[in-house]
C-alpha cells in the first residue's frame, strides 16, 4: 500500500511537471522572438548601441499595432562586445537556445563574416543594416545597407567630378570591409586614369588613437600640387582621434576633403565638429532630409528614447526598412518559417525615409538613393549631391575582373548567390 502511494505520488509529480513544462512551452510559443545582435561595449559600441535602441523602438511600435500573426514580438538582446568570434557564439545561442525567428545585427564586415557560417548552417535570417564591401550574397542574409555602387563609387565620382580631386588617400581600419572596398576603389581609380603614385593606402587597427604621424603623411602627400581627397573607411571610436588630429594639424575641407563611409550623425554627436565643417560623408539617409516620413520617424524616436538631442542615422533607417519588410514578408508567408520568409522577402517594398520605395531585390540587396553631405557645426549634414533615381544594390563589383561575370539571384531558375554568367555555373550556396 505504501509503495502504491509512493508510486502514485511520483506519478502525480511527474504529471504536474509535464503540465508545467507544457504550459511554459505554450507561453514561449505565444511570442515571436527577435534577436538583436549589436555591440553594446567595446570599440563599436559608439555606433551599434543606438541600433539596439532602434530595434527596441520598432518592436514596441509593432506590438502596439497588435504584434505579428496574432502574437507579441519579444526582443532578445545580446552583447557580442566588439568581439568578432563572440558574434558567432551569440548567433548560435539566439537560434538554438532562444529560437529567434530573425536576427537584426552586426556592423563590421568581420562580425558579419563570423556570423555567416552559423546563420547558414542553422538556416536563420540576418538583417545586416550597414554599408559593406559587397562580394557576397547569402540566401540567409538581407543586406539593407549600401553596396559599393550605392556609396563608395558615387562618393569617388563626386570628389573627382565636383571637387576636382586627382590624388587619393584610401584610409581604413584593418579588416575585410576597408580592404575589399579599397581594392574596388583602387581598380576604379586606375580605370579612370589615376596613376599608382597618386594613390596612397593606409590601414590602422580597431581603436587606433595615435594619428599624428599618419595625418602628417596625408598632409605631405597632399602637398604635391594636385587636389587631394581622403576616402575614409575608418570604423568605430578611432574616428574621434582621427578627426581631432585633422583639426590639430589644420587639415581643412578646402585643402584636403575627407569623405567618410562610417561616420554619421551618431559618431559626430561625440565630437567637436567645428574643425570638421565641410568634410563629407556618403550615405543613403541623413537626419536633415526634409520629408514627412523622416519627420515622423524622428518624432517617434525622440518620444521613445526620451531625449530630443539623440540623433538618427543611416543604419537606423536600414533597420527601420528591414524590420518592416520582414513584418510584411511574415504576413505574406503566414509563418515565421525561415525558408518561407526568405522567399517572401524578394519583391517586398517599403518607403525610404528620404523618398521613393525601397525594394528587396533578387540578390537580397535594396534599391536606395545615394546622398553626399557636408558636416555642419551642429553635427548634422547638408546634402550637397544626390542621385536623381534609386540605385539598385550590386552584390558583385563590375570593377574587379574576377567578380564582373558574377551575379546573385535568389529566384528560380538561378537561385544562387554567385552565379557565373560566363560558365553558367553556381560556385557556392544555393537553394
Amino acid at each position: 500500500m505504501v509503495n502504491f502511494m509512493k508510486k502514485a505520488g511520483v506519478s502525480c509529480l511527474m504529471s504536474m511537471s509535464m503540465l508545467l513544462a507544457g504550459q511554459q512551452s505554450a507561453q514561449a510559443e505565444e511570442t515571436i522572438k527577435v534577436g538583436i545582435l549589436h555591440s553594446l561595449s567595446g570599440t563599436m559600441a559608439i555606433s551599434e548601441t543606438t541600433l539596439k535602441d532602434t530595434m527596441l523602438m520598432l518592436i514596441e511600435e509593432q506590438n502596439k499595432k497588435g504584434g505579428l500573426l496574432g502574437k507579441k514580438l519579444e526582443p532578445v538582446v545580446v552583447d557580442p562586445a566588439s568581439n568578432w568570434p563572440l558574434f558567432a557564439e551569440k548567433t548560435r545561442e539566439l537560434l538554438t537556445k532562444d529560437k529567434v525567428s530573425a536576427i537584426f545585427g552586426c556592423w563590421t564586415s568581420v562580425s558579419r563574416k563570423s556570423v555567416l557560417p552559423v546563420i547558414e548552417e542553422l538556416n536563420g535570417i540576418l538583417f545586416y543594416p550597414v554599408q559593406y564591401e559587397g562580394e557576397e550574397s547569402s540566401k540567409n542574409v538581407f543586406y539593407t545597407g549600401a553596396a559599393p555602387n550605392q556609396q563608395a563609387i558615387p562618393a569617388v565620382d563626386y570628389l573627382m567630378n565636383d571637387i576636382g580631386a586627382t590624388r587619393w588617400v584610401l584610409a581604413g581600419t584593418d579588416y575585410v570591409y576597408p580592404r575589399t572596398t579599397n581594392k574596388i576603389l583602387e581598380a576604379y581609380l586606375k580605370a579612370k586614369g589615376v596613376a599608382a603614385e597618386d594613390i596612397m593606402i593606409n590601414y590602422t587597427p580597431f581603436g587606433h588613437s595615435d594619428w599624428q604621424s599618419i595625418v602628417a603623411d596625408i598632409k605631405k602627400f597632399g602637398s604635391a600640387g594636385k587636389k587631394t581627397a581622403v576616402v575614409s573607411t575608418i570604423n568605430g571610436d578611432a574616428n574621434i582621434p582621427f578627426y581631432k588630429e585633422l583639426g590639430n594639424q589644420g587639415v581643412s575641407a578646402e585643402d584636403i576633403p575627407v569623405v567618410a563611409f562610417s561616420v554619421g550623425e551618431e559618431e559626430l554627436s561625440g565630437m567637436d565638429t567645428k574643425p570638421l565643417v565641410g568634410h563629407l560623408a556618403a550615405w543613403n539617409y541623413f537626419m536633415s532630409e526634409d520629408t514627412t516620413k523622416n519627420a515622423a520617424f524622428i518624432e517617434k524616436w525622440h518620444a521613445f528614447i526620451k531625449d530630443k538631442k539623440r540623433v538618427t542615422n543611416d543604419p537606423m533607417e536600414a533597420h527601420y526598412i528591414g524590420f518592416n519588410m520582414w513584418v510584411k514578408a511574415v504576413e505574406k508567408a503566414g509563418t515565421t518559417d525561415s525558408d518561407a520568409v526568405q522567399k517572401a522577402m524578394i519583391g517586398i517594398k517599403f518607403p525610404n525615409l528620404t523618398g521613393g520605395l525601397a525594394q528587396m531585390l533578387p540578390n537580397h540587396h535594396l534599391s536606395k538613393p545615394v546622398l553626399i553631405g557636408e558636416i555642419q557645426e551642429d553635427g548634422q549634414f547638408f546634402t550637397v549631391w544626390q542621385t536623381n533615381t534609386l540605385v539598385k544594390g550590386d552584390a558583385w563589383s563590375d570593377f574587379l575582373p574576377e567578380s564582373k561575370p558574377i551575379i546573385a539571384d535568389w529566384t528560380a531558375p538561378i537561385s544562387c548567390g554567385n552565379y557565373n554568367t560566363e560558365t553558367k555555373a553556381c560556385s557556392g550556396q544555393n537553394y
